[in-house]
């Protein structure tokens, strides 16, 4: 039987550029699950799967509970079907409220471009208005 691979804490670091500090705050959420050897952490690739699934979840703006939702989804032997389901649905709810918050944005967006809009104007009037100053 072949060496298994293994990571420690430092490894992990290095590759996804996280702090040790963030992985054991990963550990403490029960995200990640070391053995120890000693007071040494020792991750397996399966800890470095679930890592690389956080951070991409991250990345897509889903908490860490729904990152931890998933990923455990995936690890149970359940039938696929009602996984993917599950993803699919907190995929929607996450892009409503991604949908949500742009529409915000654009609407403050609109508001700041017509506050501009009136201020410019403002400040053509004041320079039409005021005779140039000698130099």
């Amino acid at each position: 039987m072949g060496k298994t691979t293994t990571y420690t804490i430092g490894d992990l670091a290095r590759e996804f550029d996280l702090t040790t500090r963030a992985i054991r705050f990963y550990e403490d959420m029960g995200l990640l699950q070391p053995r120890r050897q000693g007071r040494q952490r020792v991750y397996s690739a399966r800890d470095r799967t679930r890592l690389k699934l956080v951070l991409r979840a991250k990345r897509l703006g889903l908490s860490l509970t729904e990152a931890k939702e998933l990923i455990e989804m995936y690890d149970s032997p359940r039938d696929t079907g009602p996984q993917l389901r599950k993803f699919l649905e907190v995929l929607a709810q996450h892009r409503r409220r991604i949908e949500a918050q742009m529409a915000d944005l654009q609407a403050t967006l609109d508001e700041i471009k017509a506050h501009e809009k009136e201020a410019r104007a403002l400040l053509a009037r004041l320079d039409a208005a005021e005779p140039e100053k000698a130099a």
